[in-house]
């Protein structure tokens, strides 16, 4: 029986609309941190010039991706997002294993930006003047503010990330306007070159496209966000479409003004001499020294709007756990006042929190090996939930001729496609895991690491089935009424 200020999944905050979803979508990429740092690592790792081919690309196959993900999202309850869909797809056990993997790969992002976040701002405080601090001071305090907005209505977050992706973006786009203007000298030729397709045959772009992707993680996270969404079989088709051509042509066009600024001849070896500061050294050159001091003022609230978004992306999962009973059911509570997974979001600032202080006591640098590592095999295990994923809408609609879909192409013939370009490029991960990590030994235990999270979450699945048959036929029913303490 739910006492006095408890409330279930149903008691969630509903305000969410397209472009609250889209904007927490959107600063989860962190564009400014992306054009900084992941653009010019794309050109270096790829050695090809055509970069903006690569976001082109990107763009493309997660707009395949999307239209069965979204045009299956009216058959799917859950806001577990990756897990439901592939449950629904694919079956209670797969969806179960789904659920461990994608769990995983979450709070791997979340604790590796964090502990990059905190780095970032122990160097930058130092570069102004101020004292020298020790990284992880400065991810506690990090992690207590976005415990607070994780804890509260999930509508400040929104507006806190809101207002931080305008201060980005204002900057980038400042930045590709001065690196076109002070590339105006190339002829219209010059200038559409890096868009040919047969330029591709130089360098590895497989590795290009790879890291690319990089910067599209989290776009699919907007099903996660389904439960306080207003109109969700609406608002969540259209965040996503909006999200992933959004984040494509942003990206796409300052990998054009790059290019444009440094000369697709010049590229290459810019990037590959200094990728780190190439594009701050290009704001300071064409733009001022006040405009490198801004990126790397603005660089801090970047990341925290990373970490914020992959909070909550974390919290809604594991909440979603908590309401089918995966995980301990105290955690799918609704805080009573402001209507929010609030104990999941404790849940996860805790864990966050003593997984930074094991990392500080084991002295592991959070710049050259935690994030690298967290976030590489994050990047791999969310590749593999969407090829799943992929695959789930193949076989729902082609198995439930009872769903109204009637639309062969989009629900057939276009996931199809998108499950073998999806497939593609976690084969191109894989095999390139080594070079994403960065250590050989590293890359074969995470790797091994992606496996056992998958099988052990089926192993539970499959104990489940046997010993509480009841509980585990009512993961594919509606979210059931939550009792628990007052929160």
């Amino acid at each position: 029986m739910k006492r006095s200020g408890d409330l279930g999944a149903e008691g969630l905050h509903r305000g969410l609309g397209v472009w609250s979803v889209v904007l927490m979508v959107l600063a989860g990429a962190a564009p400014l941190a992306s054009v900084g740092a992941v653009l010019p690592m794309v050109v270096r790792v790829s050695q090809n010039p055509v970069l903006p081919m690569f976001f082109i690309g990107a763009t493309m196959i997660l707009a395949l991706f999307a239209i069965g993900f979204t045009r299956m999202t009216r058959f799917v309850g859950d806001a577990g997002a990756f897990y439901s869909y592939i449950q629904t797809g694919l079956g209670r056990i797969p969806g179960v294993g789904a659920a461990a993997l994608a769990i995983s790969s979450y709070f791997l992002l979340l604790v590796s930006i964090s502990c990059y976040l905190g780095a970032v701002t122990a160097t930058t405080v130092a570069h102004l003047g101020g004292p020298g601090s020790p990284w992880w001071l400065w991810t506690a305090l990090w992690l207590v503010l976005t415990g607070v907005l994780g804890y509260r209505d999930i509508e400040l977050s929104s507006k806190v990330l809101a207002f931080m992706l305008v201060a980005e973006c204002v900057v980038v786009v400042v930045v590709d306007v001065a690196l076109i203007a002070a590339g105006e000298h190339l002829g219209g030729n010059a200038r559409l070159a890096m868009f040919d397709p047969t330029a591709l045959s130089r360098g590895v772009p497989s590795l290009g496209l790879m890291f690319a992707f990089l910067c599209f993680v989290g776009f699919e996270t907007t099903a996660v966000f389904r439960s306080e969404a207003f109109t969700p079989e609406r608002t969540l088709p259209r965040a996503t479409y909006i999200a992933v051509i959004g984040i494509g042509l942003f990206y796409a066009i300052s990998a054009w003004a790059l290019t444009v600024g440094v000369g697709a001849d010049n590229l290459v070896a810019a990037a590959t001499d200094d990728p780190a500061n190439l594009v701050v050294g290009l704001a300071k050159t064409h733009v001022g020294p006040a405009m490198q001091d801004t990126m790397q003022l603005l660089l801090l609230p970047s990341l925290f709007a990373c970490t914020l978004t992959f909070h909550n992306v974390s919290t809604r999962y594991v909440f979603t756990m908590g309401t089918r009973g995966l995980l301990p059911r105290a955690v799918g509570v609704v805080h009573a006042k402001h209507r929010s997974p609030a104990r999941a979001s404790l849940a996860i600032t805790t864990v966050t929190a003593v997984a930074a202080l094991l990392i500080a006591a084991a002295r592991m640098d959070p710049v050259t090996k935690i994030y690298p590592w967290l976030s590489g095999t994050a990047t791999l295990g969310v590749v593999v939930l969407m090829s799943l994923t992929s695959l789930a809408v193949v076989i729902f609609f082609w198995t439930q001729p009872g769903t109204g879909e009637s639309t062969l192409v989009s629900t057939r013939i276009v996931p199809v496609i998108a499950l073998f370009c999806l497939a593609g490029l976690a084969w191109i991960v894989v095999s390139n895991f080594v070079l994403l990590i960065g250590d050989v030994t590293a890359s074969r235990a995470l790797l091994a690491g992606i496996v056992a999270t998958f099988i052990a979450g089926m192993i539970v699945a499959g104990i489940l089935r046997t010993r509480r048959p009841h509980a585990y036929r009512a993961l594919t029913q509606p979210i059931p009424e939550v009792s628990g303490g007052v929160v």
